[in-house]
């Protein structure tokens, strides 16, 4: 039986870590699911419940939870992503999230070679033992750019400072959460993103996959 091939990356908000761990996985054939999105899932759930928002709620969304619900675009904005870091910090919350992250890590669907899971604890908690681990990351300015552009996109009333600010927000929050805060392990390939462009990003990380995954 062939070894599955297994990827984690960690990175702050909106260094590009999404979009690069989706062209690897296109490229490997591995399935990919960004963590960060199931907290945004529960963070807009949290919204719409309000206060009958609860474990047995989020243990019962999570049980039955479809990857496709990630892909909403309402996700993205930036009262879902400031409900989601609150969420996050959760203890109970993040034990049934890291149980489903875990399984789709180890039991991805046979139709694929391996998984790559990106997020904020991927490296250090949940993909401890993955041969292959990368920390992205950018300046802060470039992230919030990045972020700026792809929220008018989408046609959001949106300001660039309101973005820097949610930003600086989630970052503080992500780095300094007493449960699983985002760091750089050891074993993590550091890929600064601020001056790449996505071609040679990905161009760069394959290089080092392929050598590793040689080994």
């Amino acid at each position: 039986m062939k070894k599955l091939i297994q990827v984690a990356i960690d990175s702050p908000a909106a260094a590009g870590a999404g979009t690069q761990a989706k062209l690897i996985a296109k490229h490997y054939k591995l399935f990919y699911l960004d963590t960060g999105k199931i907290y945004r899932f529960l963070g807009s759930l949290k919204i719409k419940y309000s206060d009958k928002f609860n474990y047995a709620l989020v243990k019962k969304e999570i049980k039955n939870l479809k990857i496709k619900k990630l892909k909403n675009k309402n996700l993205l904005s930036n009262k879902v992503a400031t409900e989601a870091s609150i969420v996050a910090q959760d203890k109970k919350i993040r034990k049934i999230v890291h149980n489903f992250q875990i399984k789709c890590a180890n039991k991805p669907p046979k139709k694929f070679k391996g998984s790559i899971l990106d997020g904020r604890d991927i490296t250090s908690v949940i993909m401890k033992n993955a041969k292959i681990k990368f920390f992205i990351t950018a300046d802060i300015k470039t992230r919030s750019m990045r972020r700026y552009k792809e929220l008018k996109s989408l046609k959001k009333k949106i300001t660039y400072q309101e973005v820097l600010k949610s930003i600086k927000m989630r970052d503080k929050n992500d780095y300094n959460r007493k449960i699983s805060p985002l760091k750089k392990t050891k074993d993590s390939i550091l890929i600064n993103t601020t001056n790449l462009t996505k071609r040679s990003c990905f161009l760069k990380i394959k290089q080092i996959m392929d050598k590793k995954l040689k080994n």
